[in-house]
């Protein structure tokens, strides 16, 4: 079964930036290749949103609300997922999660970012 397992949350200011990382285990390297992967964020009384893709052809994909701003990378090797985030606002203040992009796989605990003004 895998699992995955959400970090780097912290609080921190508007304009400040975070990495987040996203290390899933019980997959081996060369099924963990083929999932297009992805970040998502919850706030409390809100449905989770999808905030970064990456494609296993490593081509990624943002809402306007971070493009610009967020990066996701993927280390095969390392089976983990990183969330660049730069230039974060109030507004990003979320609960993170990461899984596949068709979210088949049991969520993690995430990792609580809190942005102040």
């Amino acid at each position: 079964q895998v699992q995955l397992v959400e970090s780097g949350g912290a609080l921190v200011q508007s304009g400040e930036s975070l990495t987040l990382s996203c290390t899933t285990t019980g997959i081996i390297v060369s099924f963990f290749t083929r999932y297009n992967m992805a970040w998502y964020r919850q706030v409390p009384g809100n449905d989770r949103e999808l905030v970064a893709s990456i494609t296993r052809d490593n081509v990624t994909n943002y809402p306007e609300s971070v493009k610009g701003r967020f990066t996701l990378s993927r280390d095969n090797a390392k089976r983990t997922l990183y969330l660049q985030m730069n230039s974060l606002k109030p507004e990003d203040t979320a609960v993170y999660y990461c899984n596949n992009l068709h979210s088949t796989w049991t969520w993690g605990q995430g990792t609580q970012v809190a942005v102040s003004s």
